[in-house]
């Protein structure tokens, strides 16, 4: 796989001190951050060779070694170029300068790339409408052996739903926000997903990026959390490895149905966008089931259900779950590195792209979520003219999704991440299932 790279040398955050045969070296670096901290990767340490002199009998001299020498620049391009391969991404960008913030990123994006187009907004309604409407005529009349393939269409047509509502919660589908409101509501209906506690939710995402406890989106098992039961343990490495492509249902039962996760001013809102779900799940699954049965409800709702849910799940851990991109307390968080090098941009399918109206095209949506999704390629061509080097690109693969489902596990401060394997492998089996069957192709 072609790897492009960004030319950069590692960054050590303050003095590194070593201790060998009781000596004492330190090495001074220059201070900064990086998304890939060198002491946290494997190091070229030199070897402690013993030299016996004979100088009276029973006397010995025994040299000492030499203190580290600083990586070079080439150690970390050729790294880099290893990670890239390894993990199966295009391009991993180097660290973002402390000193860039993000109004400084937002600055460099020209004006047009936040103007709405009503036609286009309602273009995207037209692709997500008519495309659902031929995933059920298919599901209607394929035979059961193409049946799958209704489903994926149907599961991918039904995520464009998605992500207008998605426009509609980040007011950037129109100009009139209770036209955005009503149409956020009902684009959410049929996944019966609660509109108003998934925008609150999602805000939350967006201002707390890769923060370690605040981000409302997916971030790394604490090892404390991991520890508080054997049952908790098993779940949750089946829920961080196997269905980790439909974990977006547990994520979309927990967040979006409880009124104690929200402030006071947002419950009334959330009270009407959970009526108006139950309301669909009372009026419309017994439709459905009076119509063409449950095995109907399965076919035409149930599967393409779980289709959306695949790709919420994988949108999700693809734009921000990679061994070298860092969650961080907030004291360390960085608003700027967070939203343009801790998110990534992932190639599709052209089909899927147009389905879901460039949901993939993230690191924009990052740097403000109030472009609409129809001019997220013209904002990711200027982040790429004037910040690239800094971006996390890849074409989905499966040894990328491979490297998330089994490395990407519990928080580690100087690594990221460790996988269970390293944590508990005497519950590991499901994640060493994976290793052995899901294909490495790059």
């Amino acid at each position: 796989m072609a790897c492009r790279l960004a030319d950069s040398s590692f960054l050590l955050k303050g003095p590194q001190q070593k201790r060998i045969h009781g000596h004492r070296f330190v090495s001074l670096y220059p201070t900064g951050t990086s998304l890939l901290k060198w002491e946290a990767l494997p190091q070229h340490k030199p070897k402690t060779q013993k030299y016996v002199i004979p100088l009276r009998k029973g006397k010995i001299v025994k040299a000492v070694a030499s203190p580290i020498t600083p990586p070079l620049p080439s150690d970390s391009a050729e790294r880099r170029q290893e990670l890239c391969e390894n993990y199966g991404f295009r391009q991993i960008g180097e660290s973002l300068p402390d000193n860039i913030t993000l109004k400084n990123i937002i600055d460099t994006l020209p004006k047009s790339v936040f103007e709405i187009d009503n036609m286009k907004a309602w273009k995207s309604v037209l692709i997500s409408t008519t495309s659902y409407a031929l995933g059920l005529f298919m599901i209607a009349k394929s035979p059961w052996y193409l049946l799958p393939l209704a489903w994926a269409w149907t599961g991918t047509a039904v995520t464009g739903f998605f992500v207008i509502g998605h426009d509609c919660a980040h007011k950037s589908f129109s100009k009139n926000k209770l036209l955005e409101d009503i149409v956020g509501t009902l684009a959410f209906l049929p996944l019966i997903y609660p509109y108003e506690p998934w925008r609150f939710k999602h805000d939350r995402h967006h201002a707390k990026t890769n923060m370690l406890n605040e981000d409302t989106a997916w971030h790394p098992v604490m090892k404390k959390h991991f520890d508080e039961s054997p049952f908790f343990k098993k779940a949750i490495v089946f829920g961080y490895g196997p269905i980790r492509p439909i974990m977006s249902i547990s994520h979309w039962l927990i967040w979006h149905f409880n009124l104690s996760k929200f402030r006071s001013n947002e419950i009334g809102r959330v009270k009407i966008s959970l009526a108006c779900v139950f309301a669909f799940m009372a009026i419309g699954w017994p439709l459905i089931v009076y119509k063409v049965g449950i095995v109907g409800w399965i076919k035409f709702w149930l599967m393409p259900w779980l289709g959306y849910h695949f790709w919420m799940s994988t949108f999700t851990m693809v734009h921000h779950t990679a061994p070298h991109i860092p969650f961080k307390s907030s004291e360390e968080w960085n608003p700027a590195q967070a939203q343009l090098s801790g998110t990534v941009h992932c190639d599709y399918p052209r089909w899927i792209e147009i389905l879901c109206h460039d949901i993939n095209v993230h690191i924009p949506h990052h740097v403000s979520s109030k472009i609409p999704s129809y001019n997220l390629r013209m904002a990711h061509k200027a982040l790429q003219e004037n910040w690239g080097k800094y971006m996390n690109e890849a074409s989905w693969n499966w040894r990328l999704m491979k490297t998330i489902l089994t490395v990407c596990h519990v928080y580690n401060e100087e690594r990221n991440y460790i996988s269970f394997e390293e944590v508990a492998p005497e519950i590991s089996e499901p994640i060493r299932f994976l290793r052995r069957v899901m294909p490495d192709y790059a």
